[in-house]
């Protein structure tokens, strides 16, 4: 038998699976409180018991999504190559064992583009791993021989476009099979 909070635990989550959702197929805006609360089988009341305003809710769902690229910063940065290969092979595990994670890349481009947004919105994107912070690892690993010569932006560019748009395609029709970590860092090497 699941305790109280084990049930409120799950309820939550599955408000935000159903905001998830209806954000990524109708946008923000788009979407109505009462939408979530009728996709959740719940009234508006008792959903605002759980999150007290859409933008609550919204907000919940970008830290979930701030949180995976703020996890790479902890990876190695030691070795170039096993730093893309870890981050590939944390993404793909979190698509294969989290379903939500790969709408999540969808939430987060569209909330990388839309505007207005709150401050705490702002705040949180400012903490998404940037292309830009790959770089020095890019020239780290070209001066080390272990990467292809060429633009150290375009290449970071590339890497982390294959991924955003694997996660996409996934999030449209998870029955796609997930390329292999691997490969996204074959990318990279010489």
């Amino acid at each position: 038998m699941i305790s109280r909070e084990e049930q409120k635990e799950q309820r939550k989550a599955d408000i935000l699976a159903v905001g998830l959702d209806l954000f990524i197929k109708k946008g923000y805006t788009a979407t109505k409180v009462s939408d979530i609360a009728a996709a959740a089988n719940m009234s508006t009341g008792l959903l605002f018991h759980y999150f007290e305003s859409k933008e609550k809710l919204y907000e919940s769902l970008i830290e979930i999504g701030v949180s995976g690229p703020q996890a790479m910063r902890g990876l190695c940065k030691e070795d170039p190559i096993t730093f893309f290969r870890e981050a590939a092979e944390m993404i793909i595990n979190s698509l294969t064992c989290h379903p939500l994670s790969a709408k999540l890349f969808v939430l987060m481009t569209q909330a990388y583009y839309s505007e207005p947004q709150t401050d705490r919105i702002k705040e949180l994107m400012k903490q998404t791993l940037s292309i830009y912070e790959c770089i020095p690892l890019i020239v780290k690993g070209q001066e080390a021989g272990q990467m292809k010569e060429g633009d150290p932006k375009a290449l970071s560019l590339t890497f982390w476009s294959a991924i955003q748009g694997v996660a996409q395609a996934y999030a449209r029709d998870m029955s796609l099979p997930l390329p292999k970590a691997e490969w996204f860092v074959d990318i990279l090497k010489c």
